[in-house]
């Protein structure tokens, strides 16, 4: 072996130090940086008259990289590299405060006709911005990255109005929705009542193909329009079962229709004297409309019920937990939509609403 003058730094390890270092070289997960510099340690410990020359020669390394650390293991007792400045800043704070201020702006505002931001868009008009420097994309998404802002994403979101007479119409649908089952036990029959409008009955090019092992369900994206149906649909609060009829149209005579042929046979089947029904402002349904035959309807005792209607506030119908239903509807039948006709559509629906049926239970 060179030999060569005898180290400055000699290296005295704990017996601590010295089995953590060892550890450190049989682990299989350690970088091979890391392992370099635990050897030259353990070997300066093992071999105090060895030369720096002859470590380098032993390990595989320059004798400047066994100086380093010798003398860094002896200051800092680590293995650790130590702080670096890095490469100087090419954009200022404020630079990058203007760039975050411009993603979280619409590009609109910005005199861009974008309905959203991407990053080579926001690259774009800053590079058209007087004493702005150019940025790239990637160094643009890394900063938003670190601020978790996401200009080219977006969700739905609707603010909850107020309008008039809001509490007054609220208030009493809760309760309503608490208590439905005791009110059935006692007569009364709480409904809500509303329609799901034109649903597309579309015929793929192909059928559906099922899912197999490593494929999912397949779905042409071609299809035919075989018309539309409108559903009218009624959810007894007090057990979640739900009664539907189907319509070409969207009138106020399928709206009576459907109470005279549907709910009231059913509110008679269940022995029920009173009927609360929960609407919202459709305009199958306006309230003058039905308050006024639900009169009439009251004067001629045809129905031997007495009604009550329970109006939802405007821009509320989310209020209605029809609506709930309606969602389960859209994902678990119409989503992927193949029905060849409307006459399909209907019995396809028919057969849904009675299949959750075995099953249904209260909205919570």
């Amino acid at each position: 072996m060179m030999r060569g003058p005898k180290p400055s730094t000699p290296i005295e390890l704990t017996e601590e130090e010295a089995a953590h270092l060892r550890r450190l070289l049989r682990a299989h997960t350690a970088g091979q940086g890391l392992a370099v510099r635990a050897q030259i340690v353990v070997l300066a410990h093992d071999h105090p008259n060895w030369s720096n020359q002859q470590l380098a020669q032993t390990v595989g390394t320059s004798d400047r990289m066994v100086r380093t650390w010798r003398r860094r293991w002896v200051q800092t007792r680590t293995l650790v590299d130590a702080p670096r400045s890095g490469a100087p800043r090419r954009f200022s704070p404020e630079m990058r405060a203007q760039v975050t201020a411009i993603a979280c702006s619409l590009p609109r505002q910005e005199a861009v006709p974008l309905s959203r931001w991407s990053r080579s868009e926001l690259a774009r008009r800053i590079a058209a911005t007087p004493g702005l420097p150019p940025v790239s994309p990637s160094t643009i998404g890394r900063w938003l990255r670190t601020e978790r802002i996401r200009p080219w994403r977006y969700r739905m979101w609707q603010h909850i109005q107020h309008p008039p007479r809001f509490w007054e119409r609220a208030r009493p649908v809760l309760p309503l929705y608490a208590t439905a089952q005791t009110l059935l036990q006692a007569g009364i029959w709480v409904v809500c009542v509303d329609e799901k409008t034109s649903i597309q009955a579309r015929e793929a090019e192909q059928a559906p193909r099922p899912p197999q092992r490593g494929c999912l369900l397949c779905q042409s994206p071609r299809y035919r329009r075989r018309g539309a149906l409108h559903l009218l649909a009624g959810l007894s609060v007090a057990d979640g079962q739900v009664i539907g009829q189907c319509a070409s149209r969207k009138r106020f005579v399928d709206f009576q229709a459907f109470l005279q042929q549907v709910l009231v046979p059913e509110a008679r089947r269940r022995g029920v004297q009173r009927f609360v029904l929960v609407l919202d402002n459709g305009p199958t349904h306006a309230p003058k409309q039905v308050e006024r035959w639900l009169q009439e309807q009251a004067l001629e005792q045809q129905w031997g019920l007495t009604f009550q209607v329970q109006w939802l506030p405007t821009n509320a119908s989310w209020l209605d937990q029809l609506e709930i239903w309606f969602s389960v509807l859209q994902r678990k039948l119409l989503q992927p939509n193949h029905f060849t006709s409307p006459t399909d559509l209907e019995q396809a629906m028919l057969a849904f609403i009675a299949y959750r049926n075995q099953t249904a239970k209260p909205i919570q």
